[in-house]
């Protein structure tokens, strides 16, 4: 807090165990709501004294620029540590780091860009202006599935409209967003303007939500959370809201598609980060003529995925973060069998004498009323529906509560185009999945959230808009 480490003093301690292991890993102070008033005093004296948000661009670009470089250099440490806490293999932990530092460097050139217009044609007594002005102090609530990541796909943005933050990580992955508030130290960024508060969602992620002195708050999680937090937020003091909500999200391919790259782009897109991934593609929509061809191309992908310990660098699918999601895609699992889908492969975990690992599911005869076809189960669980048109592809695709992300596979470009139009989602690929760099906004429609992250759009996302009007000459009297 306040740019210094506080001392975790008699405070009560979490220890977190790595999933893949079953040994302790990190040790986190469970900070209280007097810490996190601390912390949010510290933030709302660094934004009202202007330190950061009345320097000029160049000088935030200046502090975001040696903040990638820095990332950079810490790489290995920081996708160390995101590997033992969150279970994620090393070799994915390591290339998300460097696209951290990407986000970084992007965003340094935002701060210098970001702008402002102008309206001449007010007539020659009158001259107007738009500025974007930053929101003030921003709350970050971060999850557990890309503690890194996801906080780097904010951060930089949030720093370079010229706010101030408060985060608070999950309880169970907060190392890497401590590092990063160091590192934004030594890059020079001034005291108060990142702070890091440890603890459960409960106590201060729900206190952040609420707190009156909070301008603006981002949170990323699931939808029902998020229901809660638009909920508290309004109690309050009414604070501008950025949601990053989850996603049932399909996959659509078609029979001209390359379908030996279309299934190893699925197999992609469910198995990433161990299916723990709110734009994996849980939904598989094929045409029926190959639907059945196709399932066996995706479960021969599924025979070759290395699913192991994280730290091998070989290993492509790594450990369950925590139990409990562990217990509930076991139960997904069950509940799909339950209702009468057929299990092609997969539904089972791996021993691997410690741990909780669960190997790629695939699931047939899936109907659209299936709680494993409309709930997100936030694990490597793919399900396959065939159709027959491509009006009944869109149809099922947007037969949802959510609209995070999609994919279609085709080279008939018509087809692309036509299915890009219609489905809704905040996030497109076309013959790729979860592909992508810091230029493209983030974010859903429907239930899947608010706002839109990185790009110029998330700087703009954190600032207010304000209209200048600028009389030109003597004023007319209204009282003559």
């Amino acid at each position: 807090m306040n740019g210094a480490w506080v001392p975790a003093g008699d405070r009560e301690l979490f220890d977190r165990q790595s999933p893949a292991h079953g040994v302790p890993v990190t040790r986190v102070p469970k900070c209280t709501v007097e810490d996190l008033d601390a912390a949010v005093d510290a933030a709302r004296r660094a934004f009202d004294d202007r330190r950061w948000s009345g320097l000029n661009g160049q000088a935030r670009a200046a502090v975001l620029l040696r903040t990638g470089a820095l990332i950079r250099e810490r790489a290995d440490e920081i996708a160390y540590f995101e590997t033992l806490e969150n279970g994620k293999p090393i070799s994915q932990a390591r290339a998300e780091v460097l696209g951290c530092a990407d986000m970084f460097e992007y965003a340094s050139g935002l701060a210098r860009s970001l702008h402002g217009d102008s309206f001449n044609n007010l007539g020659d007594g009158l001259f107007g202006l738009v500025t974007r002005e930053p929101v003030g102090v921003v709350g970050l609530i971060t999850p557990w599935n890309f503690p890194f990541l996801i906080l780097c796909e904010r951060v930089p943005y949030i720093l370079a409209s010229g706010c101030t933050i408060v985060a608070k990580p999950s309880e169970v992955t907060s190392a890497t967003t401590l590092i990063l508030a160091e590192i934004l130290s030594d890059a020079g960024l001034p005291d108060g303007c990142m702070n890091v508060v440890t603890g459960a969602g409960s106590s201060i992620g729900q206190a952040l939500i609420e707190h009156p002195r909070v301008d603006m708050l981002s949170f990323t999680g699931s939808t029902a959370v998020g229901r809660r937090v638009v909920e508290a937020a309004g109690k309050s003091n009414f604070k501008k809201l950025g949601l990053e909500l989850g996603g049932k999200n399909p996959q659509i391919v078609f029979a001209d598609a390359d379908l030996e790259d279309a299934a190893d782009g699925v197999a992609f897109g469910i198995g990433f980060n161990t299916g723990q991934c709110c734009v994996s593609g849980s939904r598989l929509i094929v045409e029926r003529s190959v639907a059945d061809d196709f399932a066996r191309m995706v479960q021969a992908k599924f025979d070759k995925v290395r699913v192991g310990d994280p730290l091998d660098e070989a290993t492509q699918i790594g450990a369950i973060t925590t139990e409990a999601q562990n217990a509930t895609i076991m139960s997904y699992i069950e509940r799909g069998q339950a209702e009468g889908a057929r299990l092609i492969c997969g539904g089972a975990q791996l021993d691997m004498g410690r741990g909780q690992f669960i190997v790629p599911t695939l699931f047939g005869d899936v109907t659209r009323d299936m709680s494993i076809a409309r709930e997100e189960i936030f694990g490597p669980v793919l399900t396959i529906m065939p159709f027959d048109t491509i009006e009944e592809a869109i149809e099922i695709a947007n037969d949802t509560d959510y609209g995070l992300a999609a994919s279609v596979w085709t080279k008939n470009i018509d087809k692309a185009l036509t299915v890009t139009r219609q489905v809704q989602a905040g996030r497109f690929w076309v013959n790729t999945t979860l592909a992508g760099g810091p230029e493209l906004p983030l974010g859903g429609f429907r239930q899947s959230g608010w706002g839109r992250e990185a790009g110029i759009y998330g700087v703009e996302e954190y600032t207010q808009v304000k209209s200048v009007h600028i009389e030109i000459g003597k004023r007319d009297h209204w009282v003559k």
